[in-house]
C-alpha cells in the first residue's frame, strides 16, 4: 500500500479563510490549485514582525508548501505572487461572497482544477472593476454557473426535458429536474434568456439570471442562508 504524500511543494493557491490559533500561530482555509481545501496551521504567523502576514492575505494568488498527513496540514513557506491588485468596494464584497460559496460548498482535500481557475479569473475580473461594483454581475454568474458544474448540480439551460428551449416560450427551473414547463409555485423564466445563460451572456440577462442562481443554490444551502449575500441584497436596497 502505497504512503500518502507527506509534504506538498510549490502550490498554487489562495487563502480563504483565516483566524487566531493559540497563541502566536494562525488556522488558514485554503484554496489550492491542485489539492483543492486545505486546512492548516501557519506556525507563527502572529508574531509582530512576521512576514506572513503580508503574505497571506484573502485575493493574492501565493505559492504554499506545506506537510503532514491528518485533516490539519503545517505550513512550510509560502510566497506572494502578485498582479492582482486589493479588491475594493463592492467587488471586495462579492470577493467574500465567492470565498463564503467555496466555504459553504467544496469539500475538503478534492481537487478542482478547472473552479480554481475560474475562482483565479473571477478574482482577476473583480480587480480590475470600479469600487461601485458596475459590471460585477456577469462575473459572479460566470463562477457561479461553473461551481454549480464542479459540484454536480449543473442543468442544461438549452433543455426542458427532452426537448429544446424556445425562445418564445416561457419555463420555470427546478433544481433537481433542471428546466422544467412553466408551474405556478415556481419563478418563471424566459426561453430567451435561458438560452442567453446557457450561452455565457449574462448582461443582456441580469436579472432574471441572478434569480436563477438564486434559485439553484437556494436548493444547495437550504435553512442557512450566506451572510455576504444578505450582505449584498441590504447594500442594493440603499
Amino acid at each position: 500500500m502505497a504512503r500518502p504524500k507527506q509534504r506538498i511543494d510549490i502550490q498554487a493557491a489562495f487563502v480563504l479563510h483565516q483566524y487566531p490559533y493559540k497563541e502566536t500561530s494562525r488556522l488558514l482555509d485554503v484554496f489550492s490549485r491542485d489539492h483543492g481545501r486545505v486546512m492548516m496551521v501557519a506556525r507563527g504567523a502572529q508574531r509582530p514582525g512576521s512576514q506572513l502576514r503580508s503574505i497571506l492575505l484573502s485575493f493574492q494568488p501565493v505559492l504554499l508548501s506545506w506537510f503532514g498527513v491528518g485533516e490539519l496540514k503545517t505550513l512550510h513557506s509560502a510566497d506572494w505572487q502578485g498582479g492582482v491588485p486589493q479588491l475594493t468596494g463592492l467587488p471586495l464584497l462579492c470577493g467574500f461572497y465567492l470565498n463564503e460559496l467555496l466555504l459553504r460548498l467544496l469539500p475538503r482535500d478534492e481537487p478542482h482544477a478547472m473552479l480554481f481557475a475560474s475562482y483565479f479569473e473571477a478574482i482577476r475580473a473583480l480587480s480590475r472593476l470600479p469600487a461601485d461594483g458596475a459590471g460585477v454581475e456577469p462575473v459572479l454568474r460566470e463562477f457561479e454557473r461553473i461551481l454549480l458544474d464542479e459540484m454536480g448540480y449543473g442543468a442544461d439551460w438549452r433543455y426542458c426535458a427532452d426537448r429544446p428551449v424556445e425562445a418564445a416560450q416561457r419555463y420555470s427551473f427546478d433544481p433537481t429536474m433542471g428546466v422544467i414547463p412553466v408551474q405556478a409555485h415556481l419563478p418563471q423564466y424566459d426561453g430567451k434568456a435561458l438560452l442567453a445563460f446557457a450561452e455565457g451572456d449574462y448582461a443582456s440577462v441580469a436579472v432574471q439570471g441572478k434569480l436563477l442562481m438564486r434559485q439553484a443554490f437556494a436548493a444547495i444551502l437550504g435553512d442557512s442562508p450566506l451572510h455576504t449575500r444578505q450582505l449584498l441584497i441590504d447594500l442594493q436596497k440603499l
